[in-house]
């Protein structure tokens, strides 16, 4: 057998072989769907509370006030030295038994923007950090007061500084929701393990989530590219 007719035999296994796998894979795709919308939810709610706890972290951290600046060290100094997974276990089977009862998704959002705002608030924090002091000692002079000086000067630099890093944790928040399978939300991991379980064939469906969570990762930073460039613009 010459090269070409090597070439043509393992193009020929190659597409024999992609064939059998979606013939076995596209019967379960309509069961993916619903798994792939409660990904998005969770990774959009997440991300939404990550953002807010990161913000107000942040600004506590920076605070001069020891009842602001304590309670937000120790929720970074918690967050960051606990796996994710114990702390979505904590939150959904912990808190009930002091009478905080939360459904699987609820918990699974608390978990995953509680764990993204400690990471949120380091990254707002060097940003705050960036911006020189001497804006804040002019605005200061000028009358201005705490919260105008955030809001009108030093928040509108540092979402600049910030963007990209926060890009990164965005991706990090939709990649950490195959972890919610831990608590029966019917996400892609767990609808692929329930496919896996009555199939016996995990390779093909491990693949194939591997693809739409790739899919869905690459649609997330190519948006927050675009919300990226259009601030660079703006300013």
């Amino acid at each position: 057998m010459n090269n070409t007719e090597s070439q043509v035999a393992s193009y020929s296994e190659m597409y024999s072989a992609i064939d059998n796998w979606w013939g076995l894979i596209e019967a379960y795709l309509p069961q993916f769907w619903p798994a792939t919308i409660i990904v998005l939810e969770v990774t959009i709610l997440s991300i939404v509370l990550s953002w807010a706890c990161g913000l107000l972290c942040a600004l506590g951290k920076a605070s001069t006030m020891k009842i602001l600046r304590y309670p937000a060290e120790f929720y970074l100094w918690f967050v960051r030295g606990t796996p994710l997974l114990t702390q979505i276990f904590l939150i959904y089977f912990g808190l009930p038994q002091i009478g905080i009862d939360l459904d699987p998704f609820g918990a699974g959002v608390v978990a995953l923007g509680l764990n993204g705002g400690a990471y949120v608030a380091e990254i707002i924090r060097g940003g705050l950090l960036s911006i020189p002091k001497g804006q804040s000692e002019s605005a200061t002079a000028l009358g201005m007061t705490y919260f105008q000086l955030m809001r009108g000067i030093v928040l509108p630099q540092v979402i600049r500084v910030i963007i990209p890093p926060i890009t990164n944790d965005a991706a990090t928040t939709l990649k950490n929701t195959s972890l919610l399978s831990t608590i029966t939300i019917m996400e892609l991991m767990l609808q692929t393990q329930v496919i896996v379980s009555s199939t016996f064939r995990p390779f093909e469906f491990y693949i194939l989530v591997s693809i739409i969570y790739l899919l869905l990762t690459s649609v997330f930073m190519v948006a927050l590219r675009w919300v990226e460039h259009r601030h660079e613009v703006a300013y």
